[in-house]
């Protein structure tokens, strides 16, 4: 399993393939028609998205990465609109224009959530230069660590055999979401994603897990591809290798729109790819990812907010023991999800019940809970030599382990002055007899628009107290 969110900063991928306009008209939908027993529905609002290869390279754009997409659009609206909407979102457009050709564009007519009518306008195979899309192809590969091959069967990829095989002399990694029957065509592909109907039509129906497996396999050596990712629906995803198999069942909790599902997926998968996640580790993130876009409503993407909840529940991203560098990524994306950052810190020797309700009542001050630890060498200098009963990694553990404590930092000063000014939280927390402008690092939280607060610890309860109980000295 993997443990955290990584950063896609790093990744550089380039997506190719069919890109197309969604384009939704929406309303409700209250009688049935007197001309013709159709609904009739109330238009109350439109929206525009994008959809094929071009959804492909926003959810990597969503998702941080750097991301190049090649296509083709004809020279009409349609086609510059496609552009505004990709290059507002941080994606490198690099079309071929297909001059008198309509670009691709699919009208869905959606009543009360629900999809009553698809109106596709197209004419495909799309009709441009097969060269030129080559050309571009040969100068964006050196720029890129990986490619994806987004298949809708609408032309752009007629050459994708070669297109594969000049990826793969320039030492890029090449997963390919395929159309079709013919898998021949994508020969030589590291990954391919198709579904589960997909894969049928192309094997042929298995009975058993086991057929299965097996034809999965059969089509692996047949087409000379490195993995096939099966995406299952309710049953998940099945990763399947010549020696080896890895599935995980499906993370969606309501299913509401499969649309655009496998985009997600394969950007997903072509991010880990090209920060070298083992792919299993890839799969997990990318099975993550699907189960959130199924639950909305039309071609959709998934953010990194939205996939670190979703990797580890609601204490959000990253969670548990982190470094001071990767605490400063974590508060920035917290921040941006407008969440209450808390801060305390102390030694927490033995971690006893005060200890317990005082962190519990901190965090019920905002949304998430940082607990900065002194390090070994500083507890032996503010408590002696003696001290600490538990080490830095024992502490920290058992700290993480509260449900109330979302994140636990080390810091070595005897003081974590230098580690409030760095972070600024929202709210230091700081527990005694305490002037909030007596607290280490509280000028600094206050004059960023934080606040100090005190808090009185549990009477009765102290680290001192059960050593001498342990002792027999109390």
């Amino acid at each position: 399993m993997i443990a955290t969110t990584p950063d896609f900063s790093p990744a550089r991928i380039l997506v190719v393939g069919d890109v197309m306009l969604d384009r939704y008209w929406s309303g409700q939908a209250a009688r049935i028609s007197p001309e013709a027993p159709v609904p009739v529905v109330k238009v109350k609002g439109s929206e525009e998205r994008i959809g094929g290869a071009g959804n492909v390279a926003l959810n990597i754009a969503r998702l941080g990465g750097r991301v190049t997409l090649l296509g083709v659009v004809g020279d009409d609206p349609e086609g510059e609109r496609v552009r505004d909407l990709l290059e507002a979102e941080g994606v490198v457009c690099d079309f071929v224009v297909a001059e008198g050709a309509r670009s691709i564009c699919k009208l869905r007519i959606m009543a009360q959530h629900q999809q009553l009518l698809r109106l596709d306008f197209e004419d495909t195979p799309i009709a441009f230069d097969g060269a030129q899309m080559s050309a571009k192809l040969k100068r964006h590969l050196p720029d890129h660590d990986a490619v994806v091959f987004s298949d809708y069967g609408k032309g752009t990829l007629a050459d994708v055999t070669h297109h594969i095989a000049t990826a793969k002399q320039t030492g890029l990694k090449v997963l390919v979401d395929p159309k079709g029957v013919d898998y021949g065509r994508y020969r030589h592909a590291d990954v391919i994603t198709p579904n589960l109907s997909e894969f049928f039509a192309v094997a042929g129906a298995c009975a058993s897990e086991a057929e299965i497996l097996d034809k999965g396999r059969e089509l692996l050596q047949r087409c000379g591809m490195q993995n096939l990712l099966l995406t299952r629906g309710e049953a998940g995803m099945t990763l399947i290798r010549e020696t080896e198999t890895h599935s995980l069942p499906a993370q969606a909790k309501d299913v509401f729109d499969v649309t655009g599902a496998g985009d997600t997926v394969i950007g997903v998968m072509a991010l880990g790819v090209a920060l070298d996640l083992p792919l299993h580790e890839a799969m997990c993130l990318a099975n993550l990812a699907g189960g959130i876009v199924v639950g909305k409503l039309g071609t959709s993407t998934v953010s990194v907010e939205e996939l670190s909840r979703a990797l580890h529940g609601d204490r959000g991203s990253q969670y548990g023991i982190v470094s001071e560098d990767e605490l400063m990524h974590i508060v920035a994306r917290a921040k941006a999800h407008n969440e209450k950052i808390i801060m305390t810190n102390g030694c927490f020797d033995l971690l006893h019940a005060g200890h317990v309700t005082y962190l519990e009542q901190a965090k019920a001050l905002g949304d998430r809970l940082i607990v900065a630890v002194n390090s070994d060498a500083s507890v032996r200098q503010l408590k002696g030599e003696s001290r600490p009963i538990n080490g830095l990694k024992e502490r920290m553990t058992v700290l993480s382990a509260l449900a109330c404590v979302d994140w636990v930092v080390a810091f070595e000063e005897e003081t974590p002055e230098r580690l409030y000014c760095r972070l600024l939280p929202d709210v230091l927390v700081k527990g005694g007899d305490y002037a909030p402008d007596q607290v280490a690092g509280g000028d600094c939280v206050i004059e960023a628009g934080g606040e100090v607060r005190i808090l009185q610890f549990v009477e009765g309860q102290s680290t001192t107290s059960m050593i001498n109980k342990a002792r027999g000295t109390a």
